[in-house]
């Protein structure tokens, strides 16, 4: 049977997509990112079938170009249920465009996202729902007692530590797989690389201060072996710094570039002036001393991040001015005074 056939239709990126029913509003999104986990994906539909019994819900798995039976199984499950769906990807493009992806198609109130390896248990989506129904913007997850070897647990508290020291967001499991977010919340940001660890930042950027944290249960993982590596670290905390950035600054390049800049500068300035005065007052020669070079160094590379800078906020300058893409959450339209 064709993708047609069974009622899909093929996206201009290499996916296929879910035909949606227009009547079919569900109150909650469920967004499954996963890349070879056959083996589990039927367990984890049934789990959520009775975890999620209380609410009207969809199912989106995200085929992130795996090459074993996944898709094959997402194609029989959604024939045994059609609350469950799919996307699939040419190939692998990552766990931020898989979310992204499937961020886009959710038509719930409430969005859940989990990990499809049986580690996250849809036990807590129905607590983890309740929060968002009394107020929260976003429930994160926490896996206060994971289920996993020193190699990924020492690594991963020295990240959440740092970026929880950078963020000044208070999450202790920022990587954890299972949150849940008001619709509007993953509607609102955009995530690309390894920023789909960094949604809590990107939300609160966006003006959904309430970011709340929910211990979760952490089970062993049953089937096939974890797709990620020491490296990803480094690669997450690269994109912490990119997120800092765009959140802080990408309005007022100038305020990041020149304070570098400005820094730089002066220090290679004092450094300038000290050997001036070696030279003019004590007669000594500095045309030999490695200070001459760095004070230098210094100025030109003040004076460029200081030019980088002026030319960031000229080049930011027309976005600002366009009001346009600012979110508004409500709008009262004055009117004549009542006779």
């Amino acid at each position: 049977m064709s993708e047609a056939d069974s009622g899909h239709k093929t996206g201009g990126e290499g996916v296929t997509i879910p035909t949606p029913t227009a009547a079919y509003a569900p109150e909650l999104s469920i967004v499954i990112p996963l890349l070879d986990e056959s083996q589990s994906l039927e367990e984890l539909a049934e789990r959520i079938r009775v975890a999620c019994a209380e609410f009207t819900f969809e199912v989106l798995f995200v085929d992130d170009g795996s090459r074993d039976s996944s898709w094959e199984t997402i194609r029989a499950i959604h024939a045994a249920d059609p609350r469950f769906g799919g996307i699939r990807f040419r190939r692998n493009q990552g766990k931020s465009a898989a979310l992204s992806k499937g961020f886009e198609a959710t038509r719930g109130r409430f969005v859940v996202t989990m990990d499809a390896d049986l580690q996250d248990d849809p036990a807590e989506v129905p607590a983890m729902v309740a929060r968002l129904r009394a107020g929260a913007d976003l429930v994160s997850g926490w896996k206060q007692k994971r289920n996993d070897p020193l190699s990924k647990t020492v690594p991963s508290r020295f990240f959440n530590g740092v970026t929880r020291w950078i963020s000044g967001i208070g999450l202790h499991d920022f990587n954890c797989g299972l949150k849940a977010y008001k619709s509007e919340v993953v509607k609102s940001v955009r995530l690309y690389g390894e920023l789909h660890r960094y949604i809590p930042l990107l939300a609160k950027w966006e003006g959904f201060e309430r970011i709340e944290e929910q211990v979760v249960v952490h089970h062993p993982r049953t089937f096939g072996k974890t797709k990620f590596g020491l490296e990803r670290y480094l690669r997450g905390f690269l994109d912490l710094l990119s997120v800092l950035f765009l959140t802080r600054f990408s309005a007022r390049p100038m305020h990041f570039f020149g304070a570098l800049g400005s820094l730089a500068f002066f220090g290679g300035f004092v450094i300038s002036l000290w050997l001036s005065v070696e030279k003019l007052v004590f007669g000594r020669p500095i045309g030999d001393r490695p200070l001459l070079l760095l004070g230098v160094l210094l100025i030109l590379v003040g004076s460029q991040m200081f030019t980088t800078g002026l030319l960031g906020q000229l080049i930011v300058r027309p976005s600002m001015e366009d009001t346009s893409s600012i979110a508004t959450t409500a709008r009262i339209v004055p009117d004549r005074p009542r006779s």
